[in-house]
C-alpha cells in the first residue's frame, strides 16, 4: 500500500476534531482510502487563511484535502472535487442571554458578524453588510474560531456565522450561546483532490459511489450528524 497525504484544517467538529481524533470527514476519508487499498496520513494545515490549503494541495503537499470543505466556483478552479458527501448550509449563533432579540439575520442591524478567514461564510456575511442588514464583518484567522465563539459572550462580536453542523458543535458547551438560524445557504461539502492526479480522482469517485451503495457512508453520517442522508440542508443538525 502507498500512503495518501490528507490535508486537514483542525479543529472543525463534527467534520474533524483535534489532531489524532476522529470526525465525519476523517471517517469518510479513511473508508475511501481503504476501498482503494491506500493508507492515510492526516497532515494538519496551520495557515491563517483557510483558502491557503488549496495552494498546498496544488503544490503537491497533499493528495486530498478534507475539513467540511464547501465547493465554490472559485475553488473548482483550484481543485478537483468528489461528489458531495453532505449538503448543508450556514448557521447563525448568538449569545441569546446578551442579545435576546436576535433570532435571525433580520435582527442584525448595527451588529458585527464574526467569520473565519477564507471560509464560505465570509461572502454571505459581507452580503448582509452590503444590504444594510448588519454593521460590519469581523474576520478571524482560521484557527481562531474558539476566540470568535468566546467573543459572542464578551461583545467582541455579536453573531458568528459558520456551517450549521460545525457551529452547533462549537457552541454546545457555551452557556447562553445557541444557533438561532440555519439554512442560510445550500452548500455542497466534498473532498478536494489534487487536480493533477486524475487517476486518483477516478478511483475515489468509484469508491465513494460503492460506499454510498453499500450503506457505509449513511452509517458514518448518522453517527456524526444523526441523519444518514447526503442532503441535510433543511434538517435540524
Amino acid at each position: 500500500m502507498s500512503v495518501l497525504r490528507i490535508g486537514v484544517a483542525y479543529p472543525d467538529p463534527p467534520f474533524n476534531a483535534m489532531p489524532g481524533q476522529s470526525g465525519l470527514d476523517i471517517e469518510v476519508m479513511t473508508a475511501l482510502a481503504g476501498a482503494v487499498a491506500e493508507n492515510v496520513d492526516f497532515v494538519p494545515y496551520d495557515g491563517a487563511d483557510f483558502d491557503g490549503i488549496f495552494d498546498r494541495l496544488a503544490a503537491g503537499d497533499y493528495d486530498c484535502v478534507i475539513a467540511g470543505i464547501t465547493v465554490t466556483p472559485e475553488r473548482r478552479h483550484r481543485a478537483a472535487f468528489l461528489p458531495p458527501y453532505v449538503i448543508t448550509g450556514q448557521g447563525l449563533a448568538v449569545d441569546t442571554s446578551r442579545l435576546p432579540h436576535v433570532r435571525s439575520v433580520d435582527d442584525l442591524a448595527g451588529l458585527t458578524i464574526g467569520v473565519q478567514r477564507g471560509n464560505s461564510s465570509e461572502p454571505v456575511a459581507a452580503r448582509l453588510v452590503a444590504e444594510g442588514k448588519a454593521e460590519r464583518v469581523r474576520v478571524y484567522d482560521h484557527g481562531a474560531i474558539s476566540t470568535a465563539i468566546a467573543d459572542l459572550v464578551t461583545g467582541g462580536c455579536d453573531a458568528v456565522m459558520k456551517l450549521a453542523p460545525a457551529l452547533a458543535e462549537l457552541v454546545k458547551a457555551v452557556p447562553g450561546v445557541e444557533v438561532v438560524q440555519r439554512a442560510l445557504s445550500v452548500e455542497d461539502i466534498a473532498i478536494a483532490v489534487n487536480p493533477s492526479d486524475q487517476q486518483l480522482l477516478a478511483r475515489l469517485q468509484v469508491a465513494q459511489a460503492e460506499l454510498e451503495q453499500d450503506g457505509t457512508l449513511q452509517q458514518i453520517r448518522r453517527r456524526w450528524l444523526g441523519n444518514p442522508y447526503v442532503d441535510q440542508s433543511s434538517g435540524m443538525l
